[in-house]
Formats: structure tokens, C-alpha cells, sequence
């Protein structure tokens, strides 16, 4: 199965129940109460584009103060300024999370400044497509520093300067690698063990209070789609037909899961990884999934738009 990346957007049409007090025309529909997360603080990273937006602006939306770390200020600044103009709070650090010594230090700061850190969403990440004969090892590494190495820094040093003492919950963001990564074999490696070391910290940090889940969302209409050409990008308008649901996820559908995994209702679940991915790694060519109709999407980011390299009559 072709692996592609899972951050960006898709286009929205708001469901009921708004849980945001913003005064902007629209606000994000999330399904969950009002001030779930009021009095906490979330720290999102790659919280500058896709997912990682989309989340942001759900824990904000939830009363949540959210903090959003990447390597590109002006995608964080224009992220901040969103969740502003919607009634949010919101700060940013700017951010390699595959830097020890940055890690440590942006931690350290924003533990001094803004007192304990509840939960950590460790969306960043980011691959490319290649066969493992043409993958180098800088190549390797990168993929792996992206998807893992820089995972274990976040939690690692947010556990020992904040969460344990205070307890909290952390979200890991792996991918569908349940049957490999053909033509992503590095970032499978990498996200595959992010679900193991998942599984670790869930044990080792339980007697502090701390949970630690993963979510592994499968192909998602996303900003990240956008930056493929060539052959790839000819293939994800046809990614919905190998999925039983019949269309692709939305941000919001992971997000939904992520804040669900960082609330109380979770609080008896830790060292899970839970794909997000419409059954696509489900069942064989030998039965054919048939013809039926897209199943309905949930659309709660009212910010979102759909990626051009869906096609233009796509559904999510």
C-alpha cells in the first residue's frame, strides 16, 4: 500500500454543537464539552500546518492554552493569529525537535514561564518516497530523526521537568505501517518504533500519572499531499477505492481521537496505538470491496480546506 504523509486539511462543513466562546463568524465544531481542557496547557509539536493545526485549534477551542513548536516561525505566527482571532490562547517556539540540547532548553523555558505542561501532542514528522535500494543513510536518518528520535527528546524531557511531578498525557503520531511501508521503508521503521516506545513510557511512566497513547492515521486529506508530484501525486485521487469507507480522513477526524485520547474519558487507557485509517489494511484482492457510497465524514475544522492533490471532486 502506498504510504503518503497525514497532515494538512480538508474542506469543512460544520457540525453542530460549537464548544468555542470566540467572536469570530465561525469556530471550531468540536463534539466534546465546553472548557475540557480550561486550566491546561497542551503543547503541540509540528503545530504549524495539517494535523498538527487542526489540533492546536481544537484544544484551544476547549479552553485549552496551546503551544505550538516547528522550524518555521511565520507558519506558526499565522497558526497563533488564527486561534487569536477565534478566542483562543495560543504561544509559539520556534523549534528542531531533533536538537538535544534546543529541546532541553525550550522546555526548560516554557516550564519556568508557564508553570506545568498537561498534555504533549507529538504530531511532527515528515518522510519521502523511496524504494530502501535508493535510500541513503543521511536519507534514513533524517526520516528517523524526524519520526522518532526528536518523539523520545519531546517526552523524555517534558517527563522529567514537568509531567513527573504533575502527571499528564501524552498522543504519539505514527502511521498505518501495520502491513509495512513499501516506498517508505524509513519512515515505517521510525513509526513503528514510536509505537513500541509508546508501549515503554505507558509502563514506565504509569506510577507518575502520566498516559502515553498513539494514534496511527492512515491516508488523510492533508496539506502534506500537495507536496508530492510525479507519480505519486497521479496516485492519491485514487487512494479512496483500496479504502472500505471509501474516501479519505479528515484532520479533524484525527483530531477528534488525539483530544479524546488527552481527556479524562481515556483516563484507564495508555500503551494503545489506534489507526485512524477507514479499514484500509483490512481485508484482501481475493474479496473485492464492491460499490458503495463515501461514508459521511466528520468535518469540525471550520479553518480546513481540502489539499489539491485530491482531485477536484473528491470527497475526503
Amino acid at each position: 500500500m502506498l504510504q503518503v504523509p497525514t497532515l494538512a486539511a480538508m474542506s469543512a462543513n460544520p457540525n453542530p454543537n460549537p464548544t468555542s466562546k470566540s467572536n469570530a463568524p465561525h469556530a471550531y465544531q468540536s463534539i466534546f464539552r465546553p472548557h475540557l481542557f480550561a486550566q491546561q496547557t497542551v503543547w503541540v509539536t509540528g503545530g504549524g500546518s495539517g494535523i498538527g493545526r487542526c489540533v492546536a485549534h481544537e484544544i484551544a477551542a476547549l479552553g485549552g492554552r496551546v503551544i505550538i513548536s516547528g522550524r518555521t516561525a511565520s507558519k506558526l505566527e499565522s497558526v497563533r493569529a488564527e486561534i487569536t482571532e477565534d478566542g483562543g490562547q495560543c504561544e509559539t517556539v520556534v523549534l528542531d525537535i531533533r536538537d538535544e540540547d534546543a529541546v532541553k532548553a525550550a522546555v526548560a523555558d516554557v516550564v519556568k514561564r508557564l508553570g506545568p505542561v498537561h498534555g504533549l501532542v507529538n504530531n511532527a514528522g515528515g518522510q519521502f518516497p523511496a524504494p530502501l535500494l535508493a535510500i541513503s543513510k543521511k536519507g534514513f536518518d533524517a526520516v528517523v530523526g524526524n519520526n522518532l528520535t526528536g518523539g523520545f527528546l519531546m517526552m523524555r524531557e517534558l517527563f522529567n521537568q514537568s509531567m513527573q511531578a504533575h502527571g499528564g498525557a501524552i498522543v504519539n503520531m505514527t502511521a498505518d505501517f501495520r502491513n509495512g511501508m513499501p516506498g517508505m521503508g524509513h519512515s515505517g521503521a521510525a513509526r513503528a518504533g514510536m509505537s513500541n516506545l509508546t508501549q515503554t513510557a505507558a509502563f514506565e511512566w504509569a506510577h507518575a500519572g502520566v498516559r502515553v497513547n498513539a494514534v496511527a492515521p492512515g491516508w488523510i486529506a492533508s496539506s502534506g499531499l500537495d507536496s508530492y508530484g510525479g507519480a505519486v501525486r497521479a496516485l492519491i485521487p485514487q487512494l479512496k477505492k483500496h479504502v472500505p469507507l471509501r474516501r479519505l480522513g479528515g484532520e479533524a477526524e484525527v483530531s477528534a481521537a488525539i483530544v479524546f485520547l488527552l481527556s479524562p474519558a481515556a483516563a484507564f487507557i495508555t500503551g494503545v496505538t489506534l489507526a485512524i485509517d477507514g479499514g484500509a489494511p483490512l481485508g484482501h484482492d481475493v474479496f473485492p470491496l464492491g460499490d458503495s457510497s463515501p461514508s459521511r465524514p466528520y468535518e469540525g475544522f471550520h479553518r480546513a480546506s481540502k489539499p489539491s492533490a485530491v482531485g477536484p471532486d473528491a470527497e475526503p
